[in-house]
């Protein structure tokens, strides 16, 4: 069977076997393959890289390589950075560009993957830091611009490749 066009969004990084899945999807699809994903190298440029070290590792240590999705899935492809507006509902770190106090919610922890790549005395020091620098203040005067920033260009990318 042959589709129109095939997509994944936010799940090539959890696949365990990134080129089997991704040549699948070109398989299946007459037409372009779309890919919504995080390009690893963008990651450093938050916030969280300074107070949550650790979880941007786990992160980036993840996240396949942009080129390297490219190149498996042929033909010609365009990546675009995505915004990410404010009040993004979505659970992943970026989305809480200009809501730190966020990331203090274990609720919120758990529901980010990565977490699970980091061991629990090290996140735990991490929350700290970030509460600590919350709480005295420093984090606004460093970053207090992003709570009124509508959109945030960080590492959400589109991935279109046309066969």
């Amino acid at each position: 069977d042959w589709f129109d066009a095939a997509m994944a969004t936010l799940t090539i990084h959890q696949w365990r076997d990134l080129d089997q899945g991704l040549l699948e999807m070109r398989r299946v699809s007459r037409g372009p393959v779309v890919i919504l994903t995080f390009d690893a190298a963008s990651l450093s440029r938050l916030w969280t890289a300074e107070y949550l070290p650790e979880l941007i590792a786990a992160e980036a240590a993840r996240y396949p390589d942009i080129d390297h999705v490219r190149s498996v899935l042929g033909g010609t492809s365009l990546v675009s950075a995505v915004p990410i507006p404010f009040d993004c509902v979505d659970g992943f770190a970026e989305a809480f560009y200009g809501r730190p106090e966020r990331m203090l919610d274990p609720a919120v922890r758990r529901a980010q993957s990565a977490w699970g790549f980091v061991a629990p005395d090290v996140a735990e020091h991490s929350v700290a830091r970030l509460r600590e620098a919350l709480a005295s203040g420093a984090w606004d005067r460093e970053h207090g611009a992003l709570r009124t920033q509508h959109e945030y260009l960080g590492s959400l990318r589109l991935i279109v490749a046309n066969p």
